[in-house]
């Protein structure tokens, strides 16, 4: 483990478990980021632990979520999102201390994984917030209302044709299959429908 008391392997691996966090956040569920950002924040923290540091580098750290989270949750994220990923690379390249103002992080490998991981981050979680706020591409609510075809015998659960999709739907009242059928409202993607007796005639 001496390779890891290098301060530029330690950056590394800092960067890429903070870039991995950030990932975890907007996109929960399966573990794997989860476990890969625990994975080398360990070994960057490994690092640290028998390196000295810059306090008010790690605090920066630590903070560089707060924009983050407003990123996620406000308007203008393209703000809070810059603001976050300047607080991650400034913070990670000045953690470990150096005499004078030059980081002990090697310049050229700062520039090169900052550009990389400040445009990745910009790009995918950018994407990914987006999508999280952007309304559905098919509103369900325009279904109501609408008149489709019994495709089995509706009672409390069938199929009916809508829209020119194949639903699940109920009805509080038996309905044959072949029928018309309006759409009242829905539960989910059940539709609640009734026969459209109008049609029937």
């Amino acid at each position: 483990m001496n390779f890891m008391l290098d301060p530029n392997v330690a950056y590394v691996m800092l960067v890429l478990g903070s870039v991995l966090i950030l990932l975890a956040i907007v996109t929960p569920g399966t573990g794997m980021l989860e476990v890969g950002a625990l994975f080398t924040l360990v070994l960057a923290g490994y690092t640290v632990y028998y390196l000295s540091f810059n306090l008010w580098a790690l605090i920066i750290l630590v903070l560089s979520l707060v924009p983050f989270v407003f990123a996620i949750r406000k308007p203008k994220r393209e703000i809070y999102l810059t603001l976050s990923i300047l607080m991650l690379i400034v913070g990670s390249v000045y953690l470990f201390p150096s005499s004078g103002f030059r980081p002990a992080v090697n310049p050229w490998l700062a520039a090169v994984v900052s550009t990389l991981s400040g445009g990745f981050v910009w790009f995918v979680i950018l994407k990914t917030i987006q999508a999280m706020h952007s309304r559905p591409s098919h509103d369900l609510g325009t279904l109501i209302g609408q008149i489709g075809e019994a495709k089995s015998a509706i009672h409390f659960e069938g199929s009916v044709q809508v829209a020119g999709e194949l639903w699940t739907a109920r009805s509080e009242k038996s309905i044959p299959a072949g029928s018309n059928v309006r759409v009242l409202g829905r539960e989910g993607f059940i539709l609640v429908v009734e026969r459209d007796d109008q049609r029937a005639k």
